[in-house]
């Protein structure tokens, strides 16, 4: 059985790699940011068990209840017959 991270600890954790993803795509060309951004991103694996950034993203959002899905446009009504 493997132990679960806290849900607070991987929200605040996905917040912040949110936020240095926004940062690293305006200034991709800044190594410390990307190094940071790169170290949030091992440490999502690390509590996630998952092998790669985006792996762990997706785990995490499905683990704290939200998911880049729940911001997908809804589908098109069908049309009554």
């Amino acid at each position: 059985m493997m132990l679960l991270p806290d849900r607070n600890t991987i929200d605040r954790l996905l917040h912040h790699y949110r936020a240095q993803e926004r940062i690293v795509l305006a200034r991709p060309g800044d190594l410390g940011i990307r190094r940071r951004f790169e170290d949030t991103a091992y440490t999502l694996c690390v509590l996630m068990g998952e092998r790669t950034a985006r792996e762990a993203v997706h785990a995490a959002e499905h683990y704290v209840g939200r998911s880049t899905a729940a911001v997908a446009p809804p589908a098109p009504a069908e049309a009554a017959g």
